[in-house]
């Protein structure tokens, strides 16, 4: 069976993934990140997750057509069925962004000698500023387009850092991204949500609505100050 080939976001986390390591993917579907890595002998072993039965017998499928070895496959919650010492790097991409932050809390064992990457396809404000409480640094972060839209890539690993200025949970930090091509346009995306975001609670007569709202447009400011800047 000819092997798939890995979509850009995928790719540009199979690039920062060290060599040699052992690797945990979470939310694999169908193993295409972890079966390529061992194809090209670039990690040593592979836990392959997911918590649905489906695309873990999709997985297996693909494997065994490729006559992969080294990969073990898990049906798990996240990180549940993996123990501490187990692996080296953990991968979770292509979930939401809470989702994201939910597993690496429940797994505390993550922020001890563990590289983190990790691909949100939503709520990337949510994640980055779990990372921050959990003790978790952002090493660093890129962006890349896939299917039409811009997703952040992250790095991250245990080790605690300054706080951000709200702006950066929601575009990111700006020292990393601020040379990158694809910037500006995630940036106006952001802007948008951003901006929708204090329109609607603006018109929202919640106590509750009322107290975000200072929060949010001290973010906004420092994001239109960002795009001024790129």
């Amino acid at each position: 069976m000819r092997e798939r080939e890995l979509p850009p976001r995928l790719r540009a986390i199979a690039a920062w993934v060290k060599p040699g390591a052992r690797l945990a993917d979470v939310g694999t579907d169908h193993a295409l990140l972890p079966l390529s890595l061992l194809r090209r002998g670039g990690i040593r072993a592979a836990i392959a997750t997911d918590i649905h039965e489906g695309p873990l017998r999709r997985a297996r499928a693909n494997a065994a057509a490729q006559e992969a070895e080294g990969i073990r496959f898990l049906l798990c919650d996240g990180l549940a069925g993996v123990e501490p010492g187990e692996v080296d790097c953990v991968v979770i991409a292509g979930l939401g962004g809470e989702n994201i932050a939910d597993i690496l809390r429940r797994a505390g064992w993550v922020r001890e000698g563990v590289q983190l990457l990790l691909q949100p396809m939503s709520r990337a404000e949510v994640l980055h500023r779990a990372l921050f409480d959990m003790g978790l640094r952002v090493l660093r972060e890129r962006l890349v387009e896939d299917a039409g839209r811009v997703y952040p890539i992250i790095e991250a690993a245990g080790g605690q850092t300054e706080p951000w200025h709200g702006c950066e949970y929601y575009a990111g930090p700006f020292a990393m991204l601020k040379d990158d091509p694809l910037f500006p346009r995630y940036l106006d995306e952001q802007l948008r949500r951003l901006r929708g975001a204090v329109a609607g609670l603006e018109k929202s007569g919640r106590e509750e609505d009322q107290s975000r709202l200072p929060a949010l447009r001290e973010a906004l400011d420092g994001m239109e100050e960002m795009r001024r800047r790129v």
